[in-house]
């Protein structure tokens, strides 16, 4: 039976990279960080401020398996009255994004009462409809690859496959994977919306929503995480983009598939640069599924994650996320991510 560690990690993470801990974590595979800890009480549920709720789907793979267990996920956060919005993740379809797929993905995500917002990832337009011999993935062609985008873009509604929209005091940016050069990478036309984007909103605090995660914010826990096919690209590009925009404090990824149960899917390593949080989300092809809801509060955002075949929220997994100071940020210019 799948089970998240009790004691994971419990903490404080400010905008500006400074962290209080409450609690001991495995921040890698190979260290231990023991760290002074700030208490705390819980937000989500002793605040009276208000709030925006979003409700995380990572990568859904419909049909895919476990079919009875998806539609109780949906099914449940469709009787929480406080969820603002949906998001899911990327690859809403199971691993081709043919027409059929799509039809199963669109039908399901229906289902939801809640407003919805879904981005891009790989399984839904990186490959062909037809497999090798040996059964393995054919990668499209760039014809076939507009084709699935624009599929995917029709199916749920959408007037691009990249957007942006206000949330409260929070700028709420959603990226789509949309280029062949690697699983999770942005084309240069969509980048150069985004560098747009963080332009206009420049003082305005920001999560960005895309399918794989930023480099090196999990533990190289199997041989793919932290790799090129498994990390936002072009890397180097992102990485100038965010030093240069600090309003840009949560990355919300799906992609590597990381359970609660791994260490690094809530620890200090989640930390970018010393001023983004990553949020890491599970599949949802699995017999126990986990979402995590962030709630946007006007000076903090807390980050739970809810185990829906216990039907309870994970002891040890809350995290607060404190806004970034954007004091500096009227007096400096923004610098240009380059090439």
């Amino acid at each position: 039976m799948e089970t998240p560690d009790e004691t994971l990690w419990t903490g404080v993470v400010k905008g500006d990279g400074m962290a209080s801990f409450s609690g001991v974590f495995k921040a890698s595979l190979c260290q231990i960080f023991l760290l002074f800890f700030t208490l705390m009480p819980n937000p989500a549920v002793a605040g009276a401020d208000n709030y925006h709720h979003l409700v995380l789907l990572g990568d859904p793979h419909l049909p895919g398996k476990h079919i009875e267990r998806k539609h109780e996920v949906i099914d449940t956060i469709n009787t929480w009255d406080d969820v603002s919005l949906v998001v899911a993740l990327g690859d809403a379809t199971e691993a081709l994004g043919n027409a059929d797929e799509y039809t199963a993905a669109s039908a399901f995500l229906k289902r939801l009462s809640k407003p919805l917002c879904v981005i891009a990832g790989n399984h839904d337009f990186y490959y062909e409809d037809q497999l090798y011999p040996s059964g393995k993935k054919i990668k499209a062609s760039i014809e076939t690859r507009a084709l699935k985008l624009e599929r995917f873009r029709t199916s749920f509604g959408l007037n691009s496959i990249y957007y942006s929209k206000q949330s409260g005091r929070y700028r709420l940016v959603f990226l789509s994977t949309d280029s062949g050069d690697s699983l999770a990478s942005l084309s240069d036309k969509q980048f150069s919306w985004l560098e747009g984007e963080l332009k206009t909103f420049r003082n305005t605090p920001t999560v960005i929503f895309f399918h794989a995660p930023l480099d090196g914010t999990l533990a190289s826990y199997n041989s793919k995480v932290n790799t090129r096919s498994f990390t936002a690209q072009p890397a180097d590009r992102i990485d100038k983009l965010l030093s240069s925009n600090p309003q840009v404090f949560l990355w919300i990824s799906g992609h590597t598939h990381t359970p609660p149960r791994e260490p690094s899917f809530a620890s200090a390593v989640n930390l970018y640069k010393g001023h983004v949080t990553n949020i890491h989300n599970t599949d949802m092809n699995r017999e126990t599924i986990w979402t995590n809801s962030l709630f946007l509060y006007q000076d903090r955002v807390v980050v739970r994650t809810y185990n829906h075949r216990k039907k309870s929220w994970v002891k040890g997994l809350e995290r607060v996320i404190v806004l970034p100071d954007l004091s500096q940020n009227e007096k400096s210019p923004p610098r240009s991510a380059g090439r």
